[in-house]
């Protein structure tokens, strides 16, 4: 056999050197095209929907064409990193953990089984994720997101309700409790688990848009004189619509009076309770049996990088583990996938563990709590734009506002519908619109480290003048 073979050239690149060269040279450019706002949005022109819609190519093409092709899309595609994207909530794409990924990838690690060194740092950087927070969890997992790790916390709360229902599956009724403005997620979740999303109480709210205890209290207890045995309360911290962070240490009593199990979806919200500004929403997460964070929402980091810490491993463990004949454990119960929903992972935790030890924890503290300070700045000036009103007062910094039409016949809610569409279409900002309880309004949201004061100026002066334009 022949010693130091070269491989075959399937998959040559004619000059590796000239790529990766050229590669860093866009990532460099796309960094420094961050920093600032750019003017619009360019639309997808008609050479790029031309390029994209050419068959399935039998020979390759040059390596830097390839990469230019990829730069122009990715060029005409809405980029969240971007510091006026205050739609929805975006990441940020910190450059550690971009280049985080690109190492990640290239060593391609698989997190379903024991990986060596890989393994303890994700079990570092779940604690240290729990350590920024305050919660004094021992385990969880990463995952690709909110998604995933609402399903993975309930999937391990079912098995906590009914011991064995993995196997036999659910043979009595049963409820999981959320507020009305909870993610999605969470009836996704009650689908695949058979749980059914009709068993999934919507409770209401109070002024504030946090679950109402006093009907959640009810409510539990209504359930088990009845025969129905309580999954898991679900509890905010963050709500999407709002971010309207729930009153954590009253459900946890609840939860502790009968013994079910508490989930925090703090997706988005969450690390918010690393700063001293407004930590106070959060007491009583310690309490919970498990929470959600995204990394790569308020983390800033690239997607996807969702977080699940657990109270107790074990728990992920009892609902996940199988004997594989495949996968043998000789290594001490090191293999990931006996306490998580995926097989083939990569290594996420990557990004997170070299951000912390790139920047330190005060970086993210300050950064947080500069965003929720542009927070406060964009309702200041809401209140003092004379055709603008708030919606509600942000908790965290999700800001809810509308423009009021000068002209009495205009409708306010049709004016608002348009104007979120005419924001985008214009692209100097990009704010999505939102409903609130009948009220169409717009959502600006500040999760960006690169957002300055500026940019939030620039979004109330581009509101009115775009809306202003619509009533001409």
């Amino acid at each position: 056999m022949t010693v130091n073979q070269s491989p075959p050239d399937t998959f040559t690149v004619l000059n590796r050197d000239r790529a990766l060269s050229h590669v860093m040279e866009q990532i460099t450019r796309y960094w420094k095209d961050f920093e600032q706002a750019r003017p619009g949005q360019p639309g997808v022109d008609e050479q790029i929907e031309q390029m994209l819609s050419v068959p399935l190519p039998e020979q390759g093409m040059d390596s830097v064409e390839a990469l230019n092709d990829a730069d122009a899309v990715l060029d005409h595609s809405i980029s969240q990193p971007r510091p006026r994207y205050f739609a929805f909530v975006g990441s940020s794409g910190l450059e550690m953990g971009v280049l985080a990924d690109v190492l990640a990838s290239t060593h391609d690690i698989n997190l379903a089984v024991y990986a060596g060194a890989a393994n303890l740092v994700e079990q570092q950087a779940l604690r240290w994720v729990a350590e920024l927070i305050g919660y004094p969890g021992v385990g969880g997992t990463f995952t690709s997101g909110g998604m995933l790790s609402n399903l993975t916390a309930l999937t391990a709360a079912r098995e906590y309700a009914l011991p064995g229902s993995r196997k036999t599956g659910i043979r009595q009724p049963v409820a999981v409790y959320i507020s009305r403005d909870a993610h999605s997620s969470v009836d996704r979740a009650a689908e695949i688990l058979g749980i059914g999303s009709d068993s999934v109480r919507d409770i209401p709210l109070d002024e504030q848009r946090r679950m109402k205890v006093s009907v959640l209290q009810k409510q539990v207890q209504d359930d088990i004189d009845n025969g129905i045995r309580p999954i898991a309360i679900v509890a905010s911290a963050g709500t999407t619509l709002a971010g309207a962070v729930d009153p954590i240490t009253d459900i946890a009593a609840i939860a502790n009076a009968h013994n079910i199990w508490l989930h925090i979806d703090g997706a988005y919200g969450m690390p918010a309770a690393a700063t001293d500004t407004v930590k106070r929403h959060f007491k009583g997460l310690e309490y919970a049996n498990s929470i959600t964070i995204d990394a790569h929402k308020w983390l800033f980091l690239p997607k996807p990088c969702g977080v699940l810490l657990v109270k107790d491993r074990e728990t992920l463990r009892t609902a996940f583990t199988h004997n594989a004949t495949y996968i043998r454990d000789e290594t001490a119960n090191m293999n990931p996938v006996e306490w998580t929903l995926e097989y083939s992972r990569p290594l996420r935790a990557l990004k997170v563990w070299l951000a912390m030890r790139a920047y330190g924890a005060g970086a993210f503290r300050r950064a947080i709590t500069r965003n929720l300070e542009q927070a406060q700045l964009c309702a200041n000036l809401v209140r003092e734009a004379p055709n603008m009103e708030l919606v509600m007062e942000p908790q965290l910094s999700v800001v809810l506002y509308r423009r009021v039409p000068t002209q009495a016949s205009i409708d306010a809610n049709e004016h608002n519908r348009v104007l979120a569409k005419a924001l985008q279409a214009d692209g100097r900002v990009y704010v999505a619109g939102a409903n609130v309880d009948g009220v169409d309004c717009l959502r600006a949201c500040f999760v960006n480290f690169r957002t300055r004061e500026d940019d939030v100026r620039v979004l109330i002066q581009v509101t009115e003048e775009v809306g202003a334009n619509l009533e001409e």
